[in-house]
């Protein structure tokens, strides 16, 4: 192997005006990092194809390791993980997940059923956000679970506490669908029957959607009431499917599907199409309000562009993620655009609905930033600025869309990319022709 890369301060895009192409998309994060949990649980071998290779899969993969999971990587993108049949072998160890609350939440979950004592840490960032709503539902099943810093927020001390079959249990569902995951993926281990009440507005659904489907895959078929009621059946148990191919990231597939509808196109990206399970493929319905001709097959969606875009006011709650892609769509439409029911934003890997007003205001669109919300007026014409990133792989994703409008743009610390698209700059250059 070579040297690592040295960590780039800044990353220059030059001014365009043209793009398109086809990429084939790095596998989704959301199902990489269930699907090896998921896998590390159930009983026998399962063979894992197309995973994503990230700095938060790797997290979840130095995790499992840690807990005594063998995970063999077999070529890149293909893993296989030697399932420990519903327990995990260590029973003391200390994590460090970083900033990936796919890996940090659910593992919190799981291994307060798992009979040990363990201690999890993360980045600053992480212990600026919230768990404490994860940690107090799996308290209401007996769970040994304590605070190492301030009161509902990581870092966490797990003890072993008794692990009865819980009867319910209630997990507020309105900061982060994450802890509504966790709680699933974590109640089989008992063995159910077990009743997953859901308090208040559960958020970001599809995502919700993509857990109940990965663990169906794995055996456990959750009955589910509406939005507000999940049942673990009795004598639930995790078994290997044998072999699990992970979808393309569709959050990632936004960058470049708003890429054609501001270029030009035709983009195509080839991973998701009509056959995923990701809630994020639904970001097209927005291009389409938008005035952009799109084109979907089975693995593959196709954008044709049109200038300008129409204006849309819309509740994107259910794609909080391909949401940000749409706020800088709104940067090249033909009036003001509003993103509405977002609040979740603020509980990412930085507050987004900040960050997001304040860098789209540097390129000069004038912005509202509501309490769950931004209103966003496209300038005449788009300044050249530089964009601070805040460690968050999806600002430098999409604030890179804005080179599109004939400016350059420099992404401040590009490597932030590595989160969950270490690939990306490369990609999304193949694709830009340069004005």
């Amino acid at each position: 192997m070579g040297s690592p890369r040295p960590q780039l301060a800044y990353l220059d895009l030059a001014p365009a005006t043209h793009a398109s192409g086809t990429v084939r998309l790095p596998g989704s994060k959301s199902i990489s990092n269930r699907t090896l949990l998921l896998a590390a649980l159930a009983a026998g071998d399962t063979e894992i194809i197309g995973l994503l290779e990230s700095d938060d899969t790797a997290r979840m993969l130095d995790a499992l390791r840690a807990l005594g999971i063998a995970c063999d990587r077999l070529r890149p993108g293909d893993y296989r993980v030697h399932g420990a049949g519903g327990a995990v072998p260590a029973k003391s160890t200390d994590l460090d997940l970083g900033n990936a609350g796919t890996a940090f939440r659910p593992l919190t979950a799981v291994l307060a059923l798992c009979g040990g004592r363990y201690r999890l840490s993360g980045t600053a960032r992480m212990h600026e956000r919230p768990i404490g709503d994860l940690v107090d539902a799996m308290r209401t099943i007996g769970a040994d679970i304590a605070y190492l810093g301030r009161e509902g927020y990581p870092p966490l001390e797990i003890r072993p506490a008794a692990r009865s079959v819980p009867n319910a249990v209630s997990v507020r569902g309105d900061v982060s669908s994450q802890f509504v995951s966790a709680v699933l993926m974590a109640l089989p281990l008992p063995g159910g029957p077990t009743v997953i009440n859901v308090d208040g507005e559960l958020v970001s659904k599809p995502y919700v959607d993509i857990t109940l489907a990965l663990m169906r895959r794995f055996g456990v078929d959750v009955a589910r009431e509406g939005w507000q009621r999940f049942l673990i059946p009795r004598g639930a148990r995790y078994a290997s499917p044998g072999a699990m191919h992970v979808e393309g990231d569709a959050s990632s597939a936004s960058y470049f599907l708003a890429a054609g509808a501001i270029g030009g196109g035709p983009v195509r990206v080839e991973g998701v199409g009509t056959d995923s399970i990701q809630g994020d493929v639904r970001f097209v319905e927005v291009l389409e309000r938008m005035g952009a001709q799109v084109k979907r097959g089975a693995n593959w969606i196709e954008v044709r562009g049109r200038s300008p875009l129409r204006a849309f006011d819309a509740d994107l709650n259910h794609i909080p993620d391909a949401a940000m892609t749409a706020a800088v769509l709104a940067l090249f439409a033909d009036g003001p655009c509003t993103i509405r029911n977002v609040a979740n934003w603020r509980v990412k890997e930085t507050d987004r609905l900040t960050a997001m007003a304040t860098e789209l205001r540097k390129v000069g669109a004038t912005v509202d930033e509501g309490a769950d919300s931004l209103r966003i007026a496209p300038p005449a014409k788009l300044q050249a600025a530089a964009i601070d990133t805040y460690d968050d792989h999806r600002m430098a994703m999409c604030f890179s869309l804005v080179a599109l409008g004939g400016v350059p743009v420099r992404i401040m610390d590009p490597d932030c990319v590595n989160k969950t698209f270490p690939d990306y700059f490369h990609e999304f250059g193949r694709l830009v022709a340069p004005q």
